[in-house]
C-alpha cells in the first residue's frame, strides 16, 4: 500500500470519527488512529482545508462535507479568499445565545461553518446549512420547508414565507445576487420573497457580500440599504459604495483578504476588521 493510500484512508476514519462524534479531542484521535500526534494534526490541517472540519482549543468540530449542488459548484470557487474573510468577520459579531436566521447563499454557508460548535438556536432555509447543524449538540436546528430549489437546495414559496412570520431572531444573515444604490437585489422572485420575510423576522439584519457584488442589479429588490443593520465586505470596496453605505445608516465592516499564498486556514483564524461610520 502506498504512503498516499494510506494517507487516505487512515483521513477518511479521522473524518468519520469526527463525525459521528461531532466534537473529538486530540489526545483522543492519537490513541485511536495509532499514530503520532503530528500525523493527526497534519490530517486535521488537510481536513480542515477542505472544509470537512474545524480546529478548536484541544480538539477538532465536525463542520460538514462541502455541499454537491449546482449553485455552489458554479459559484462557491469565484472570490473563494473574501468569501471565507468576510464570512469570519461576520461570525465575530454573532454571540452565543442569539437565535440565527441564515439564507443558502455560498457566503453565508461559509458563516454557518464558523457558527457549528457553539451555542445557538439556528433557523435556516438551506439544507447544505442545516446539514452543517443537524447532529451538532450545542445548536438548536429548526429548518424551513418548502419548494426546495433543484439548484441550490434552499427552501422557498409560501410555506416558508408563513413559518417566517411567526418566528423572530436576534441575527438574520443574508447573501446577496448584488447591491446597487437602491438596495439588495436578489436574481430569484420567490426567493427574493422569501429574504423580505426573514427581514420582517430580524432583529438584526447583516449582509455579507463581496466587493464584486456591488454596483449590480438583479431581477428583484428585496430592501433599501437603510433596513440592513450590517453590511460586511472585503477591502477592495470603492470609496464611493462606503459613502453610499454610510449615508444609509448602516454599519459596514470590511475584512482583510490574505494573498491565496497564505492558505485558507489564515482566512478562517483572524482576519483584520476594520469599522466604519
Amino acid at each position: 500500500m502506498t504512503g498516499t493510500t494510506q494517507n487516505h484512508e487512515r483521513r477518511g476514519r479521522l473524518l468519520d470519527l469526527i463525525r459521528v462524534r461531532g466534537f473529538a479531542a486530540l489526545e483522543e484521535l492519537v490513541r485511536e488512529l495509532g499514530v503520532s500526534e503530528s500525523t493527526v494534526r497534519r490530517d486535521l490541517d488537510a481536513l480542515e482545508e477542505q472544509g470537512s472540519a474545524r480546529r478548536t482549543h484541544g480538539g477538532v468540530l465536525y463542520a460538514g462535507g462541502m455541499p454537491r449542488l449546482a449553485e455552489f459548484d458554479e459559484r462557491q470557487p469565484a472570490h473563494w479568499a473574501a468569501k471565507r474573510a468576510i464570512a469570519a468577520t461576520a461570525a465575530e459579531i454573532i454571540a452565543d445565545g442569539e437565535t440565527v436566521l441564515l439564507d443558502g447563499g455560498t457566503t453565508t454557508y461559509e458563516v454557518a461553518r464558523l457558527l457549528v460548535g457553539r451555542s445557538l438556536q439556528v433557523v435556516t432555509n438551506s439544507l447544505p446549512v442545516a446539514n452543517l447543524f443537524a447532529s451538532e449538540s450545542r445548536s438548536d436546528l429548526v429548518l424551513l420547508g418548502g419548494y426546495v430549489s433543484p439548484r441550490t437546495g434552499v427552501c422557498l414559496g409560501p410555506y416558508a414565507n408563513e413559518l417566517l412570520g411567526r418566528l423572530h431572531v436576534t441575527t438574520t444573515v443574508l447573501s446577496a445576487a448584488g447591491i446597487a444604490e437602491e438596495g439588495l437585489f436578489n436574481a430569484h422572485l420567490l426567493l427574493a420573497e422569501t429574504e423580505q420575510a426573514m427581514l420582517r423576522a430580524a432583529g438584526r439584519v447583516i449582509v455579507v457580500a463581496d466587493s464584486s457584488k456591488f454596483g449590480r442589479k438583479s431581477l428583484t429588490l428585496v430592501a433599501p440599504l437603510s433596513e440592513i443593520d450590517v453590511v460586511v465586505s472585503d477591502e477592495g470596496l470603492g470609496n464611493d459604495w462606503r459613502q453610499t453605505i454610510a449615508a444609509a445608516s448602516t454599519q459596514l465592516l470590511t475584512a482583510s483578504v490574505p494573498d491565496e499564498s497564505e492558505g485558507d486556514r489564515e482566512l478562517r483564524s483572524s482576519p483584520r476588521r476594520r469599522r466604519h461610520a
